[in-house]
């Protein structure tokens, strides 16, 4: 059963007992361009107290570079500890498949998407291509293939249409050596004004058509832990997962073997963890706000 913070000595122990504090984004620190109350003091107070922060998500629009500037914008402070899906997207493409110099990926997704895939070595085609964001009617009998494509990548596109989905459909159903790979596989994604459909939605299209599961290479799945372990060293033991999702955020914390704190600023909510379908998946903490750590300064 999870543990319910509610005063000083809570905070104060869940600090003394963790070095590491990782965060995913939104929903826990902000929603869309809104931050939520409270979250940069309680960044602040973490670092004056000597914790190392790293920030996780799997808003594959981004690249780090470009999530660093929205960061400054809300004024966050955030250095070299942005780890998004599009980056672990683009390391497992380089460095797990080494996809050769003369493949391709084609791509469903936006510039932060391909700006990860450019610093990694990857070509690709696909994704802002003005060829390719079009509500024109799509034709086979149009479409000349790109024999270098040797998988297919899909990240939240705001701009998908047919012919996206058309085209990577038909990398994928000329032959199972393409691999299909997503950046997460969230249903939903939180925003300013409410939940849009995620990448996991738009990706269900093409799961339905091949009747074939993609790689799923952000949290939950290990890949995107073993990208930030690759970059910076913690104790696992001492390190804890802050997010709003169960079956991304929390789950990512458990099965690379973190301890887990819950929000309920974001996608989850309360009947979720305690009502009569309530999740299997069981933080170790639960508090309704990030900014509830601040009970902490006191002290």
């Amino acid at each position: 059963m999870a543990v319910r913070l509610s005063d000083t000595e809570h905070y104060e122990a869940l600090l003394d007992k963790y070095d590491t504090w990782m965060f995913d984004c939104d929903g826990v620190l902000w929603h869309g361009d809104r931050l939520i109350e409270g979250a940069v003091q309680v960044l602040d107070m973490l670092r004056k107290r000597g914790k190392r922060l790293l920030f996780v998500t799997n808003n594959a629009t981004k690249s780090r570079r470009s999530y660093k500037t929205k960061f400054d914008q809300l004024g966050i402070e955030a250095h070299d500890e942005i780890y998004g899906s599009a980056y672990a997207a683009a390391v497992y493409i380089s460095s797990v498949m080494k996809l050769p110099k003369d493949k391709k990926v084609y791509v469903i997704g936006m510039s932060g998407l391909e700006e990860e895939l450019r610093n990694e070595g990857v070509s690709y085609v696909g994704g802002t291509d003005p060829a390719d964001c079009t509500l024109e009617s799509f034709s086979l009998a149009d479409f000349t293939p790109d024999p270098d494509v040797a998988a297919v990548l899909c990240g939240l596109d705001t701009a998908i249409n047919y012919t996206k989905l058309s085209k990577a459909f038909h990398y994928l159903h000329r032959g199972p050596s393409c691999q299909f790979l997503v950046t997460s596989e969230d249903s939903t994604i939180p925003s300013t004004h409410g939940l849009l459909p995620g990448i996991g939605a738009v990706s269900a299209l093409l799961r339905f058509a091949l009747n074939r599961d993609p790689l799923s290479v952000g949290k939950p799945a290990k890949t995107m832990l073993d990208c930030i372990q690759a970059k910076v060293h913690f104790d696992p033991k001492r390190t804890i997962m802050i997010g709003d999702r169960l079956n991304t955020d929390i789950l990512f914390g458990q099965t690379g073997g973190l301890a887990t704190l819950l929000v309920l600023t974001g996608v989850t909510s309360e009947e979720n963890i305690t009502g009569p379908n309530a999740s299997t998946i069981v933080p170790d903490y639960v508090t309704p706000s990030i900014a509830d750590l601040r009970l902490a300064k006191s002290s």
